[in-house]
């Protein structure tokens, strides 16, 4: 087994299955370290600016690059999304939102590392995944220029390729030989983005499964009506 079968053939299932049975693990046995460790009560002013920013851009990249890997080419076409309308969108929405993302995280890393009462609290994982996060966001914004020229030289070959293989890779049917052609600076944001899911169940990132869903749904509670009953 070469290198190339063992990161792209093997090793998204170990992420997967670690983020996966990580999460079902850590929830089970250390439900007291199941939370955000939220350090506002150190600092609020960087911490408001840095979250929301990150927030944003962690959401509608994760969105984006679900949409557009996951969904099969096939459907892209028949919706009428040629393959440079779709290469220009992703390259547009990636440098915003990878834009917004990383400077929502330089803030958050930078309060993390200088602020003392916050690097006091700080465990290692805590620098270890943010570090890891800035690094997968800068290779990603790296990857625009090269995206650019294939855009200009009406090539989507690199971007079918990579959706080609996540969705191969999701049903099952791995083929690590989808992605020779590949530049490698795709290559290593694949393997850094990998990585986050891997790391995932150990790092205060679990906090994301108990995102409160039910609150877009449940009717409004009033707990004081302003209006008083006449008796």
């Amino acid at each position: 087994m070469n290198l190339s079968n063992l990161l792209f053939g093997v090793y998204p299932y170990i992420a997967l299955t670690t983020f996966f049975v990580g999460s079902l693990i850590r929830f089970d046995r250390e439900q007291y370290t199941w939370k955000a460790d939220s350090s506002q009560l150190f600092e609020k002013e960087q911490l408001r600016k840095g979250s929301l920013l990150f927030h944003i851009g962690v959401l509608a990249l994760f969105m984006g690059h679900f949409a557009g890997l996951v969904t099969p080419h096939s459907w892209f076409l028949a919706l009428g999304v040629s393959d440079m309308m779709h290469q220009v969108v992703a390259i547009s929405a990636g440098a915003a939102f990878g834009s917004v993302c990383m400077i929502g995280g330089v803030i958050l890393w930078k309060r993390r590392m200088y602020n003392s009462r916050v690097r006091a609290n700080s465990r290692f994982m805590d620098i270890f995944i943010l570090n890891w996060i800035l690094v997968t966001l800068a290779v990603g914004l790296i990857t625009i220029p090269f995206s650019i020229v294939h855009a200009q030289d009406n090539d989507a070959s690199a971007m079918i390729a990579l959706a080609e293989w996540i969705q191969a890779t999701l049903t099952l049917n791995p083929n690590p030989a989808m992605l020779d052609n590949v530049s490698f600076i795709y290559k290593l944001h694949l393997f850094l983005g990998m990585t986050i899911f891997f790391l995932f169940p150990f790092s205060r990132l679990v906090h994301v499964w108990s995102v409160p869903l039910g609150y877009l749904f449940r009717p409004y509670q009033i707990v004081r009506t302003k209006f008083v009953k006449q008796r």
